[in-house]
């Protein structure tokens, strides 16, 4: 399967002051050949609210998602990451789009990683988190403080723009 770059691209250059600078770009792709996705985000909602998790070794609020394991089908990543992450364990899930993000330093080095952007509703969570996430919160935006705020925006705009949201 071929790479069909299609979409709202975005950039964005972050630093300290005093530190070197690194842009962050995300595209997005109708598809890709499969075994280069490497990771699953799920956009959710649960309740007509977007569902974020806090991770217990963080004070910020992300997407729920993560790393495929190997041999693992995409869609199986998807439902197992929104499992352990935020307890859901009746929901609908469908496959938004493939998108990529590159962190590039000042040079313009980077490397560009690929994962399945997912969007699901979720109908019922188990009562208690047995993950390493400590917490899960039902909101009506984006909240202040996201984990990563050069990315999560432009993956609920996508899903927007796409008839998700």
């Amino acid at each position: 399967m071929g790479q069909t770059n299609r979409g709202w691209r975005g950039c964005r250059w972050t630093a300290a002051p005093g530190e070197t600078k690194e842009m962050t770009e995300v595209k997005f792709y109708e598809e890709i050949a499969d075994e280069r996705l490497a990771f699953a985000v799920i956009l959710s909602k649960a309740q007509d609210k977007y569902v974020f998790c806090r991770h217990r070794d963080r004070e910020t609020w992300e997407i729920p998602g993560g790393h495929r394991e190997r041999g693992e089908d995409i869609l199986e990543t998807a439902k197992r990451e929104l499992y352990e992450e935020t307890g859901a364990l009746e929901f609908q899930i469908a496959p938004v789009c493939v998108y990529s993000v590159t962190v590039s330093d000042h040079a313009g080095h980077g490397e560009e990683s690929f994962g399945m952007l997912f969007f699901a509703e979720i109908v019922r969570f188990e009562e208690e988190l047995h993950s390493e996430i400590e917490q899960i919160a039902l909101m009506e935006e984006l909240p202040d403080g996201l984990t990563y705020p050069d990315i999560q925006p432009r993956l609920m705009e996508e899903a927007g723009r796409r008839g998700y949201l």
